[in-house]
């Protein structure tokens, strides 16, 4: 579940990185995807903006798009490698429970 204290953290973790290159990840639907490079242009109280590299298009995205990882963004680090915005998911281990008869 998201909390307004997610949506907080992230929404300042973006604001520091206006300006930086970052990499966004995500789908278009029927099994195709896109990866693109841009800038973080804007940060709002409900979305972000970002300017794409090649072209002069904006794209728009909230928080929540980020959080529910519908789109995924990598920030350029100063070493010019890429990480995460926020952590990968950790996978869910589904444990099975055997009923012992007694």
């Amino acid at each position: 579940m998201i909390c307004s204290t997610d949506i907080l953290n992230l929404k300042s973790n973006i604001f520091d990185k206006i300006g930086q290159k970052i990499i966004v990840k995500g789908s278009l639907g029927r099994n195709k995807s896109f990866e693109r490079e841009a800038t973080i242009d804007k940060v709002y109280a409900n979305i972000f903006t970002i300017k794409y590299d090649e072209g002069a298009r904006n794209a728009t995205y909230s928080y929540t798009d980020v959080l529910t990882r519908t789109v995924e963004v990598q920030v350029l680090n100063s070493d010019n490698t890429y990480c995460p915005l926020i952590p990968p998911a950790e996978p869910i281990v589904k444990r099975k429970y055997r009923i012992q008869n007694t």
